[in-house]
This record gives C-alpha cells, structure tokens and sequence, in this order.
C-alpha cells in the first residue's frame, strides 16, 4: 500500500492512529493527537478512509435513547408472502455478526472498527443474496446495547428487502431475520 504525507492511519496491532508526517525507505514515521512520532513499516499501517460518525449515523444517540425510541415503535411481524413451495422449504442463511466469528482476534480494534467489520459483513452477505437469488438471511447480532441491530436496520433500507425478527424460539432476541425480494426473470 502506498503512503502519502498527510494520511491518516491505525496501526494494525496496536491501539494508535494518527497521521503520517514522513516517508523513509521502509519506515514511515506517524504523530498521533498527542504529538507522539512512532514509526513503522508499511505492513503494520493501514489507511483510515471513513471517520467513525460518517459510519455511524446514531453516533449522536446515547444507547438508552435508542433502547427507548425501539420499545416506542410498533413491532414488526412476519410478513405473509406469495412464494412458490420450493421457496418456502429453504432454510434460511444464516450469518453471525458476532465479532469473534468474524475475526480470529480483535486486538488493535476499537469498536468502531469491529462495527465496520460487522456492517461489512451483513453487506456482503445481502449482496451475496440477491447475486444468488437466495431469499430469506438470519443475521445473528446478539441483544447487547442495540447499536449493530440499529446499523442493520440503517443498512437494511438500501435494499429491497422487508426485515423482522427471527425465530424467538431458535435464536431468541439477539437475531432479524430478512426477506429480500428478488426481481423476476
């Protein structure tokens, strides 16, 4: 990967960001905010693109008013849906968001980069899919603080896909299912 001045970047095994301030042969040299200079070589680095709130767009909610604006909303159902008998007896796919079933180890990561992984993630999947003209995905994310089940809803209205939560009785409350629909041919 190539570096410029200016850039800023995350040190992949490590907690420090911060931006490159100069270029050497194999050794690029960064200061982060608190004007510390680290250097290290090109493999280490990796360049920040998205800031966390451009990620986020509840970045200016606390948890518990998320928590509160869900319990205020009417719960969805189960959609009934028109589908051949072929369709109806297909499992869905099912994809855990968990951050430990996405990467083997989740040092150097704060939790704006394990969420980006995570939405990433369920992004792909959706777009394998709809490529697949596979109808029904569970998205395992676990009942936690609300936050990936908000991104999931976020990122769920850019698709053609109606969403619900899944089987209480398989995955309790931490998983939503999604029903996409799929263009005739």
């Amino acid at each position: 990967m190539r570096f410029k001045i200016g850039d800023k970047v995350a040190v992949l095994d490590d907690i420090i960001k911060g931006k490159v301030v100069e270029i050497k042969s194999n050794n690029i040299i960064i200061e982060t905010s608190d004007g510390f200079s680290f250097g290290f070589t090109p493999s280490e680095l990796v360049v920040i693109k998205e800031s966390q709130f451009e990620l986020s767009k509840y970045s200016d909610i606390s948890n518990e008013e998320m928590l509160e604006k869900e319990s205020d909303l009417p719960k969805k159902r189960k959609p009934k849906f028109k589908s051949d008998s072929k369709e109806e007896k297909l499992p869905p796919m099912e994809v855990d968001l968990h951050i430990n079933q996405l990467t083997v180890s989740t040092r150097g990561m704060d939790n704006y980069d394990m969420l980006n992984l995570q939405i990433e993630t369920a992004k792909h999947k959706i777009e394998f899919a709809i490529k697949n003209r596979i109808p029904k995905i569970v998205f395992i994310h676990g009942v936690g603080a609300g936050v990936l089940k908000k991104e999931l809803d976020y990122l769920f209205k850019n698709y053609h896909i109606e969403s619900y939560a899944a089987s209480f009785k398989k995955y309790g409350l931490g998983a939503t299912e999604v029903y996409i629909f799929q263009n005739q041919r």
